[in-house]
């Protein structure tokens, strides 16, 4: 594996690669990085495959513009569109997890002539709501529950991102831990915030970190959002209403290329995104697996990577 940087339009991204052969893609989500992959780009490197992890827009080496409004999902398909050319190729697989999920669908959404099939990890696919922007739906719907605020809701605050700045350390082993399938059940995050408790605050101190997780790994996360901090990756949530103002041409679209969708047993995302997972035959018209590994959580590709490894080398050789 190596890493270098490619400059892209308007854009210069740091990418994890290795191997020889049709690109595939792998987009990460938050808070992590390019590393979060190190085990798929080995693994599809391995079996003949281009494998390419980027850092994304406002992440770890690539470049970080300022402001809200550069963070929609166009800027994110689009980054992803011009990689693919910068690497030489025409067209690409592409995977995501997390926050990288909803990337990897709608590039499948919007460009199926370049993205020929797509996998997405731990969050579903989930269509445009066409009675009005996603942030109010969601405040509407946790008063209604009693529930809390959802983080999402509290990350639209501008200096949400402040405390995890204040100690990125702190702040990324209990994200990770309170989002872990290894976490009893009882401590890991359910999503919802009480009333005057932030993020972290939700988080037990006792946090430590995943048994997948040793402290080199660790430190190369904490280094890159100790020197990038967390505003331009916190702009993604921030950008949801905007999202959905750009997107209304996408209404009623659906994703027409290969996909396979995995998700671990004890994701808390399941909490919030879970109702999509039964629907997405509905809108992923050649869904080639829907697959739950147990006892996994959130961090899927990292917790259970030969599984992972597995899941997404069969979807290729079916392409």
């Amino acid at each position: 594996m190596q890493t270098r940087r490619v400059a892209t339009d308007g854009l210069t991204q740091s990418v994890l690669e290795a191997g020889d052969g049709p690109l595939v893609l792998l987009i990460h989500g938050f808070p992590e990085l390019r590393i979060s992959w190190q085990a798929q780009v080995e693994a599809l490197a391995g079996a003949g495959w281009h494998a390419v992890a980027p850092d994304m827009r406002g992440y770890g080496g690539t470049d970080k513009p300022k402001g809200v409004a550069q963070h929609t999902l166009l800027h994110l398909v689009g980054d992803m569109v011009d990689l693919v050319r910068a690497l030489g190729h025409e067209t690409c697989v592409v995977v995501g997890h997390d926050w990288g999920a909803p990337v990897a669908w709608h590039c499948a959404l919007m460009r199926p002539d370049m993205f020929r099939a797509v996998a997405g990890l731990s969050v579903p696919f989930q269509p445009r709501r066409p009675n009005g922007p996603p942030i109010p739906a969601m405040k509407a719907i946790s008063k209604r529950a009693g529930l809390g605020d959802l983080y999402i809701v509290r990350f639209q605050e501008p200096d949400a991102h402040r405390p995890m700045e204040a100690d990125p350390a702190t702040a990324l082993r209990r994200m990770f831990w309170a989002y872990d399938g290894a976490t009893d059940a009882a401590d890991r995050h359910t999503g919802f915030l009480t009333p005057g408790v932030d993020m972290l605050d939700s988080i037990s101190d006792q946090a430590v970190l995943p048994p997948w997780m040793d402290e080199d790994h660790f430190r190369q996360y904490v280094s890159a959002f100790a020197a990038g901090g967390f505003e331009g990756p916190l702009d993604w949530y921030r950008a949801l209403d905007l999202n959905w103002s750009l997107t209304a041409w996408l209404q009623d679209r659906r994703i027409t290329v290969p996909s396979l969708f995995i998700v671990g047993q004890n994701d808390p995302v399941r909490h919030y995104a879970g109702a999509h997972e039964k629907g997405l035959g509905d809108w992923l018209t050649d869904l080639r697996g829907q697959y739950e590994i147990e006892g996994a959580g959130h961090w899927i590709q990292q917790e259970r990577p030969e599984a992972v490894n597995r899941l997404l080398l069969d979807f290729l050789a079916g392409l």
